[in-house]
């Protein structure tokens, strides 16, 4: 995925609210033996791009002065309630250096399982996205989950999980092995008792014997 940016010579507070004025967004590149290079983009172009699965999971060649350097989006900043991109961090890759990143699950299946068509559960997603390692090279847009064989009591760890060629998931997952999805019967709530609801019958020998204390 291709991205734009064009070099910023002026930093500091003011300068970077002055570039957001004019409809740029302020960032920097680092990373790798280069030193730190402060960058701007357009921000229109960045904020339907950050919208897009793709950029926050694969690698991204970068233009700046014409140089194309390859880098993953690491960072960004959003404004409180503006929609609105206040800062964006990029850092470098290596070919030859594996890349730690987050990479979304993609769940299919889940609607034929025997746990849903059979059983009449549900199929929960524990975790939408699982950290890997891999080569620059062997970084997915997305893993793929297979959910159609899922039956009632079923579940899905990250071990589970057939991985793509050269990619391995993160030491702590590894160690962790955490559920990734779930087949389970729906939570039944109780409902509460309507306020104009009869009251309940009262205990005749109750009664009776009420009636005679009364009495005496």
């Amino acid at each position: 995925m291709k991205v734009v940016a064009y070099e910023r010579s002026v930093q500091g507070t003011g300068a970077s609210r002055r570039l957001r004025n004019s409809g740029k967004t302020p960032g920097i590149i680092y990373g790798g033996t280069e030193l730190p290079q402060a960058v701007e983009l357009d921000h229109n172009a960045l904020f339907h791009a950050l919208k897009k699965e793709a950029f926050h999971s694969s690698i991204l060649d970068i233009e700046v002065g014409g140089t194309v350097q390859q880098a993953l989006l690491r960072d960004y900043q959003m404004h409180p309630f503006k929609p609105l991109v206040l800062h964006i961090d990029f850092q470098r890759v290596d070919a030859k250096q594996k890349v730690h990143m987050k990479i979304p699950l993609h769940f299919t299946g889940d609607d034929i399982s025997p746990a849903v068509k059979l059983g009449g559960g549900v199929v929960n997603h524990i975790v939408n996205e699982l950290e890997i390692i891999c080569l620059p090279s062997d970084l997915p847009e997305f893993i793929a989950i297979d959910l159609s064989k899922m039956a009632i009591g079923d579940s899905i760890h990250a071990k589970d999980i057939s991985l793509p060629k050269g990619v391995s998931l993160s030491p702590h997952v590894d160690h962790d092995n955490p559920a990734i999805a779930v087949a389970r019967l729906p939570l039944v709530s109780s409902e509460p008792i309507a306020s104009g609801a009869p009251e309940a019958p009262a205990d005749p020998a109750a009664t009776k014997l009420k009636d005679k204390e009364g009495k005496e």
